[in-house]
Parts: C-alpha cells; structure tokens; sequence
C-alpha cells in the first residue's frame, strides 16, 4: 500500500452531507467520524490547546491495549477507539509478500481480538469493551500498519466499527452488538492491509471494498445490516475514505481511487461522473467544500484536482468541470485539510507543507519543510484559527492560518503517533501507539 499505507489510514450525523456552503446540519460539537463533522480535517467551533507536554494541559492519558491507527471519534461524553489487540504475546510473523516487499509487509504470528473500546470523555475510564471477533488475518499488512487502521463512526444513534475482512459491526453506543455483517476477504495489493473507513449517512452506511479482486462499493441499511445497493468497480486497492455530500438537490457518496474519481447517487449507487487522474495507491480521502471536491494523491507522481460538482455529469476527465489542478508535492498518507478558503497538504509522508487557494489553486504558500515533524502519517486538523500537524515522533506544531507559513508553538510528547487527531469542544486528542491523550487547556497551565 503506501509507504506506510494503510495505515493510516491510518483514517455527523456522520459523513455530514456536505451542500454548496458546507456540511447540512452538522454535530460540529464532536468530532463523529474519519476527518471531523464536516469531513474536511476542519471543527468550526472546537478550541483545543495551543500547548502541552507530557506535564502540561494533559487532562488524562491512558494506556491502549494492542495496536491500531485507527483515529479517535467523540460523541457527546464518549470517546471509541479500535484496536487489534493479540490473544497472546507474540512477534509478528515472516510476510507471504513477494521477496522484494517483504522489507513492507508482515504477517501475523497468531490470533487476534478485533476490539472496540468506548471511554469516558472526561476521565479516560473504559466504560466498555467488546471482542468483535476473534482470528488471524488471512494476509499481511504493511510494516507501518495495523489490523485495525479503519476509524469507527456514528451518528449518535448507532456506532460502525469496520475491522474490513473481520467484518462490520454495528452496536449501541451503550456497547450492545445490533448486527454484523462479513464482506469476504479482500486481497490487498502486496499484502500491505487495509484502512478505508465507512461512511454514514441517513439510513445508510457505506463501505468502499478495492482491493485486487473483484472491487465494489455497498450501501448496507444501518438498522439491519441488509444490503441495500452494491455497485462493481474497475479498480486495484485503494484506501481512501467516501465521503457524502449534497449538491444541487442531489445526495452522492464521492470515492477517490488509482482509476477513477467517481460520484454514485446515494440511495441507488447509480454512477454519477467519474474523473481520472490520480496517481497509483490513493491514500488521501477526498473533501469538499464551496461546491469542489478535491481529490488527491501522492504515490509515484504527485495529483490534486479540484472538481466542480454543479459541472458533474458522465466522464470530466480534460473537462472544464476539473477548474484547476496541481501536480508537486502531493500527499502520500495524510489527507487534504480544507480551512476556510485554503487547502493544506504534505508532501508524500514528510513534514514538508504547502497551502493553496482552494478556489483557484493558487500558491499561497510553500512548499515549506517544518522543523521536529519530518515523518509525518496523521493528517493536519484545524479550529480556531489554527491547524495541527503531528509528527511520528511525537511532536506538533500548531500553525497560524493564514496565507504565510507562521509557526505558534512546538509540543511534544514521549509516544510515536499514526492516527490523526481529533478535535471536539476545548479538547484534543491524540492516539499514539500506546497511549490515548486527551489534551486540554488546565487552570493555571497557560
């Protein structure tokens, strides 16, 4: 998959349908699936920290059994996690890769309990923990990856946890498992995983399923679990996340991927339009906002088209429907950050920075490298003027927005970190491979 792939994946009313203006109705005061309530790495109301440490502005921080970089999601006073967490201690096994991306992909050594946690917000305490299942993964993932890369969702009124070839799950936010439902297995390309997140919307939830055999996307009813409407796709593995938006009246679920971009119709899949001219491994889960989907990749080229959805009808490849695009320095891993009028990115997996207008595509400015975050795999998040960048390493920098490069503050923190932030109410928090912080301004640690 990606240099790092999928792992990251490592990443509403969920999916928040997005019009021309932004998100409809969104719950902007958590932050309920992959990418945030408006599906954009953006809050636009959260105001988190500007500063920690492991001494300062830490309102808790708790241990995470196993491993997954499957980001944090908050609803109200619930935080959800999912972790591939092994039956008994053990290193992971020799790859059954090809030999020359065995030095990319592991194997695993044994059983694994597919978990998902629900803490409290304010305290970290587990308030439950389910097994979804219990098995040992058919194949690989890559080295830089996890068996539970994919973030849950919610919408308030149930809780999708997608463990991809470990099947779907579908619970009470109070931890009762309502239905699940088992896709098959996918055969992702060199055995390096799996990570796209489903999306939720009304009474839908969706899931992306490329992999090197037969590709499809599947609306599944959210009560039941029942299919609803599966559509095949002509594509190898990817692992961007759909999201779901609405223009002119009309609701579609937007997939980014190596062939095509492509806009189905929500409620029957039909195929909307489709643009070509991603790179190989899409990584990055399109955004939208003011009427464009941006859509980018990293793997082998550099790719970021900006796509007018009033425009989108049947095939836009070379149409005026793509108004701009960008082909330097695009990411690999994180996804795109749309903040008010400026899109951010990475270059490939590094700290290196660059921000466009996102109207006309313009420079604002970079390509700039940041200082202490050179490995980076979270995607950039962003309230109150701010945006977030989180090394691997620990460190962050938090940024003023704005069209010049201007550096607030530097935080670090003794974790490596894969998993994107999240950011609800004055509160972020941060996943690290093993350890969950929830980061908050403290009387007296201004």
């Amino acid at each position: 998959m990606k240099h790092t792939l999928l792992l990251l994946a490592c990443l509403a009313l969920v999916v928040p349908l997005a019009t021309a203006d932004g998100p409809a109705n969104p719950t902007t005061s958590s932050w309920p699936q992959w990418r945030g309530p408006l599906a954009t790495g953006a809050s636009p109301d959260a105001d988190p920290p500007l500063r920690w440490s492991e001494s300062e502005n830490v309102r808790w921080k708790v241990p995470i059994p196993g491993r997954g970089h499957a980001s944090p999601i908050v609803w109200e006073d619930r935080v959800f996690l999912l972790a591939a967490v092994p039956v008994e201690a053990a290193t992971e096994g020799e790859t059954s890769a090809p030999p020359a991306e065995r030095r990319y992909s592991v194997a695993p050594a044994g059983p694994i309990r597919f978990t998902v946690i629900a803490l409290d917000r304010g305290t970290g305490e587990t308030v439950w923990q389910r097994v979804a299942r219990e098995e040992t993964p058919h194949e690989g993932t890559h080295t830089d990856g996890t068996w539970a890369s994919a973030s849950a969702v919610t919408d308030g009124e149930v809780l999708i946890a997608h463990f991809g070839s470990r099947g779907l799950y579908a619970y009470s936010l109070d931890g009762e498992l309502l239905w699940s439902k088992d896709l098959g297995d996918m055969q992702t390309r060199r055995g390096f995983g799996e990570g796209s997140s489903p999306a939720l919307t009304g009474d839908l939830v969706l899931v992306n399923w490329d992999h090197e055999g037969d590709s499809f996307i599947v609306a599944l009813d959210k009560a039941t679990g029942d299919e609803v409407w599966r559509r095949e796709r002509d594509e190898i593995t990817s692992w961007a996340t759909p999201i779901v938006v609405e223009s002119a009246g009309r609701e579609q679920v937007i997939v980014s991927a190596t062939g095509r971009v492509r806009g189905y119709a929500v409620g029957t899949g039909e195929l909307l339009w489709e643009a070509g001219g991603q790179t190989v491994n899409v990584i990055p889960s399109p955004v939208y906002g003011n009427g464009l989907v941006y859509a980018a990749s990293g793997f082998r080229g550099s790719a970021l088209q900006a796509i007018r959805l009033a425009d989108a009808r049947g095939d836009l490849t070379g149409t005026p429907a793509v108004i701009w695009s960008h082909d330097r320095d695009t990411p690999y891993v994180p996804s795109l950050l749309l903040y008010g009028e400026q899109i951010y990115f990475l270059k490939v997996n590094t700290g290196i920075l660059t921000s466009l207008d996102a109207a006309t595509g313009e420079t604002r400015f970079g390509p700039e490298r940041l200082p202490g975050v050179d490995g980076v795999y979270a995607s950039p998040v962003a309230a109150a003027g701010r945006v977030y960048i989180l090394g691997r390493n620990g460190n962050t920098l938090v940024l003023r927005h704005g069209p010049e490069l201007d550096i607030m503050a530097q935080n670090s923190l003794d974790d490596d970190f894969s998993a994107s932030p999240a950011l609800a109410g004055d509160e972020l928090f941060l996943r690290g491979h093993r350890y969950l912080y929830c980061l908050t301004e403290v009387a007296g640690e201004r």
